[in-house]
């Protein structure tokens, strides 16, 4: 099924680039849209994060971290059905029972969220039909973003851990770190399970993450993690929002084997974090000593390092 998936996410970008130079990933995000949902953007649009259409309502852009309508037409199903053959290049069967997973990663950095109904058997849930709304979520390069906070974490070589509610750009952050540490002359090794951080395209990394990245792409992070351990000689590794006690173990072998992590994770703050089971792992092994706390106040975010006692 990976391999099906990362050939749809080929054709997807060769039949669009013409070879590896990438559009921007917002011109693809417009093109999954629906023709008359497309020709209803503005200008105002080109900043959006976020493209949802969801069954009966208005198709929407989250900009600044409020949604906007796009157009005072109600998405159909067969709008939403005309977005997901359009990501899967008619070839959704493919991607199936990865829909389980809430997502369809479908090249350029996107990301497709879908909700539907679940397709339970034996037990377990192997896909999801129905489908109610998607979200297509738009990646961006910003090469100046966290200021001070970005200098302070190149110069040090501690453990980091990005933290912030869903949306309010981890990835975003975390890519920027990769590249500006990468380029100060340090191995970085990215594990890009969804495709988002560095969009790798025939070996070719879309967005910019330094001269000293190597990438594992459509691996569960996991596992990424400790194949970069074994092969590549990292000097850190980049994990994005780990999520799972697999993650974490993974997370404490890489610190436990000398090489430093930079990761983030879903958390409004500090104490949010400690509250969540899942992560107390990490912070009873201190594994990660510093915390950047991203917040979104009108639509502006502000970064912010604190230290862990």
């Amino acid at each position: 099924r990976r391999q099906r998936q990362m050939c749809i996410r080929d054709r997807q970008i060769a039949a669009h680039t013409g070879g590896v130079d990438m559009k921007s990933a917002y011109d693809e995000a417009v093109r999954l849209l629906p023709s008359k949902t497309a020709a209803a953007l503005g200008e105002r649009f080109k900043t959006a994060e976020e493209f949802r259409l969801r069954a009966g309502r208005y198709p929407c852009a989250l900009i600044g971290g409020r949604e906007e309508a796009i157009a005072d037409r109600a998405v159909t199903r067969d709008d939403i059905a005309c977005v997901l053959e359009k990501a899967t290049n008619a070839s959704l069967h493919a991607v199936w029972q990865d829909m389980s997973k809430g997502f369809i990663s479908c090249g350029f950095g996107l990301r497709i969220g879908v909700c539907g109904t679940g397709v339970i058997s034996g037990g377990k849930l192997t896909g999801l039909r129905d489908i109610s709304s998607v979200s297509i979520r738009i990646p961006r390069q910003s090469t100046n973003c966290g200021g001070e906070v970005l200098k302070k974490l190149c110069a040090a070589k501690d453990n980091v851990l990005i933290i912030s509610p869903p949306g309010g750009g981890k990835t975003t952050f975390l890519r920027e770190c990769i590249r500006a540490i990468s380029s100060s002359g340090v191995r970085v090794a990215v594990c890009d399970e969804r495709g988002e951080l560095a969009a790798v395209f025939r070996g070719v990394p879309q967005f910019d993450i330094g001269p000293m990245s190597d990438v594992m792409s459509d691996i569960p992070k996991s596992e990424a993690a400790l194949m970069l351990l074994r092969s590549m000689n990292p000097q850190v590794i980049a994990m994005d929002e780990i999520s799972s006690p697999e993650d974490c173990r993974a997370a404490a072998s890489a610190v436990g084997c000398g090489v430093r992590v930079i990761a983030t994770a879903h958390a409004a703050s500090v104490s949010d974090l400690k509250r969540r089971n899942v992560y107390r792992f990490l912070l009873a092994q201190d594994v990660f000593n510093n915390i950047v706390v991203i917040e979104n106040n009108a639509g502006v975010r502000s970064y912010r390092l604190e230290t862990l006692q």
